[in-house]
C-alpha cells in the first residue's frame, strides 16, 4: 500500500507544473493533499482509476484539503465536527474497514505569531478528535502540520527559534500529540537522519541550499507502527514549495 501527502501550494497551479505526471508515474493507493486553494467547480481534470473528495475553505483561494483514492471508502467526514474549526478546509477522514485515514492542513502561526493563539486551541481539538479516532481503530494521519519538531527537522534551528513553524508552543504540542500514542514515522525509522526537509522557502535559494524544514508528516497509530515499510521524503519532485511525502506500508 502506497500513500503520498502533498502541500500542493495551489492545485490549479500545481497542475502546470506536472502533477497529473506525478500521480500517474507514483499510482499511489490514497493521495492526500493540502493548500489546494480553490473550490472543486475551478478545475477540471481527470484521473483514471482514482475518486476524489475535496475540502474547501469558505474564502475562496485559502487553504484546502482533498484526498484521491482508489479503493473507495465506507466514509468520508469533512473536518472535525467542531464549530469554530471547520470552516477553513482543513481536515478529510476517510473510513476504511481496518484503520481511519486522515489528511489535516494544520494552520500556520503567521507573521508576528498573530494567530498562535488559535493554533493552540485548533491542537487541542485536533488531538481530541484523533484520540476519538483511535479509540474504535487504528489511525494513519498526513498532512502539513505547520511544525518542525526537533531541531534535527530544520536547518537554522537557532535563527528560527520562536518563529511560526518553530515555537516552543508548537513544537510542545507537537510531543503531546506523540505522547498520545501516535508515532512519527519517518523520525522511527531515521532517527538520526538529517538534511530531510519538506518545504524551503521561495527566498534565499532556499530550496537550492536545502535550507529547509520537516513540517509535512506521516504519523499512525502505534499499533500500526509494524505494518509499515518506509517512510519516504521525495525531495526531488518540483511543483510546490512543499515536496510530496510517502508511507509504505503492507496492506491492512
Amino acid at each position: 500500500m502506497k500513500l503520498i501527502s502533498w502541500n500542493v501550494n495551489g492545485l490549479r497551479a500545481c497542475l502546470g507544473k506536472g502533477f497529473l505526471e506525478f500521480v500517474q508515474a507514483e499510482q499511489p493507493d490514497i493521495l492526500a493533499l493540502q493548500e489546494t486553494k480553490m473550490q472543486p467547480e475551478q478545475v477540471n481534470f481527470d484521473l483514471p482509476g482514482y475518486s476524489m473528495w475535496f475540502n474547501s475553505a469558505e474564502k475562496k483561494g485559502y487553504s484546502g484539503t482533498a484526498v484521491f483514492v482508489k479503493e473507495p471508502p465506507l466514509a468520508v467526514t469533512f473536518g472535525m465536527g467542531v464549530e469554530e474549526h471547520d470552516h477553513e478546509g482543513r481536515v478529510i477522514t476517510l473510513e476504511y474497514p481496518g484503520f481511519y485515514f486522515v489528511t489535516v492542513y494544520t494552520p500556520n502561526s503567521q507573521d508576528g505569531l498573530r494567530r498562535l493563539g488559535y493554533r493552540m486551541t485548533w491542537e487541542d481539538a485536533f488531538l481530541a478528535y484523533l484520540k476519538g479516532l483511535d479509540e474504535k481503530k487504528p489511525v494513519i494521519v498526513c498532512g502539513d502540520l505547520n511544525v518542525a519538531h526537533e531541531e534535527i527537522d530544520i536547518k537554522n534551528p537557532k535563527t528560527n527559534r520562536m518563529n511560526a513553524g518553530f515555537t516552543d508552543e508548537e513544537r510542545a504540542k507537537m510531543t503531546v500529540l506523540l505522547q498520545n500514542g501516535f508515532v512519527d514515522t519517518f523520525r522511527r525509522l531515521y532517527p538520526d537522519a538529517r538534511d530531510r526537509y519538506s518545504w524551503w522557502s521561495y527566498r534565499f535559494h532556499a530550496r537550492e541550499n536545502n535550507a529547509g524544514w520537516r513540517i509535512d508528516y506521516f504519523l499512525v497509530s502505534e499499533r500500526l507502527m509494524g505494518k509499515v515499510t518506509d517512510s519516504l521524503i521525495l525531495s526531488d519532485v518540483y511543483g510546490s514549495d512543499h515536496c510530496p511525502v510517502g508511507l509504505l506500508m503492507e496492506a491492512l
